[in-house]
């Protein structure tokens, strides 16, 4: 499984999902469905930018926990 830890790096920088969206240009609707999981797909630009403003790396950003079976 997939995750995206928005959430924990904004915390980390203490900012709000609202000044990100201002950031990044980035839609509270879409931010939302990023961090729920409820999207198929990131572009390079998005993650470029969300790297950029919450001062973290790609593997910081996104991590994959493995499904036991």
């Amino acid at each position: 499984m997939i995750t995206i830890n928005i959430e924990k790096l904004l915390k980390r920088i203490n900012k709000s999902k609202y000044w990100l969206c201002k950031k990044t240009n980035i839609s509270q609707t879409n931010i939302n469905k990023i961090i729920k999981g409820e999207t198929t797909s990131i572009s390079f630009h998005t993650i470029e930018l969300l790297c950029e403003y919450l001062d973290c790396t790609p593997g910081e950003l996104i991590t994959i926990e493995k499904k036991i079976n």
